[in-house]
């Protein structure tokens, strides 16, 4: 057995010495080769512990489009005259065409408290949970209705924070928009 352990010993220091007797080039290349496995090896060790792959292309050009929509959308209203924006004729406003309406629409998402409090006194349970509440607004919502073509714009009070185990959601139609410039808000909400 001992016989066996040293002959392995020597065979192990027969390679060492061939090693070393390689020209410096080939050693070199030899070294490189080695960084090269090692390096894709802990790679693809990584990718699979945490590689998120076709997963994760697909969210990054979800992203990549929903960047491109926003510019577009913001070229669109840097573009609008600022001012109020209606959709309807027989005013000195600036009035949306079909289409320009529909971009708006979709570029739009804030509400400003001018036309939550517009919406509100035509709802009476909804004006008294935000008076209560302290103006607190849950959630708010621009969005277009496809079906219907029409843009349609909400809001939601609770009275949580006050101890009323109530809430009461607002919506209607988005009949005008307010441009800044920089952004667009809706104006005046039909809700009646």
């Amino acid at each position: 057995m001992e016989k066996w352990k040293v002959a392995r010993i020597m065979s192990n220091e027969n390679y060492l010495n061939k090693i070393k007797d390689l020209p410096e080039s080939v050693k070199q290349f030899g070294g490189l080769v080695l960084i090269l496995i090692i390096i894709f090896f802990s790679f693809s060790i990584l990718n699979s512990m945490f590689g998120g792959g076709d997963e994760l292309v697909r969210k990054m050009k979800l992203e990549e489009e929903r960047i491109a929509q926003e510019k577009k959308l913001s070229e669109l209203i840097s573009k609008l005259p600022s001012g109020i924006l209606v959709t309807f004729d027989d005013t000195d406003h600036y009035k949306l065409t079909d289409e320009v309406y529909e971009q708006v629409c979709k570029a739009t998402k804030l509400i400003p408290q001018r036309a939550i409090m517009g919406a509100n006194f035509l709802n009476f349970r909804a004006h008294e949970i935000y008076t209560i509440n302290g103006n607190k607004i849950d959630e708010t919502f621009v969005k277009w209705d496809e079906e219907k073509n029409k843009c349609y714009a909400g809001f939601t009070v609770s009275g949580d924070n006050v101890g009323v185990n109530e809430s009461v959601s607002v919506s209607g139609e988005a009949l005008s928009f307010l441009s800044t410039g920089i952004d667009t808000r809706v104006y005046y909400i039909k809700n009646f």
